[in-house]
């Protein structure tokens, strides 16, 4: 059992480090004085997301595998839409 429950914080820790770069990105705004600083902050929330993504990855079930997927999907196309300061 120990494992099912390693398992399930793997996936749980993903899905919040990526709920936690979608909210530091909505503080992203292009036209603001600080922007840099909000954008090196998302950038380092994202890579972080994505590394419990990937180690969540190796664990996960087949449901949790393809929304793990789609949680990088989203978190590439996020950095993608902001441009570099």
């Amino acid at each position: 059992m120990p494992y099912h429950k390693d398992k399930q914080q793997a996936y749980q820790a993903a899905e919040q480090g990526y709920h936690h770069a979608l909210e530091v990105s909505k503080q992203l705004n292009a036209s603001n004085s600080e922007y840099g600083v909000f954008y090196s902050h998302f950038l380092t929330e994202n890579e972080k997301a994505r590394q419990q993504i990937e180690n969540a990855l190796e664990t996960a079930s087949e449901h949790q595998h393809s929304q793990l997927k789609n949680y990088l999907n989203e978190l590439e196309q996020l950095q993608n839409q902001f441009p570099k300061p």
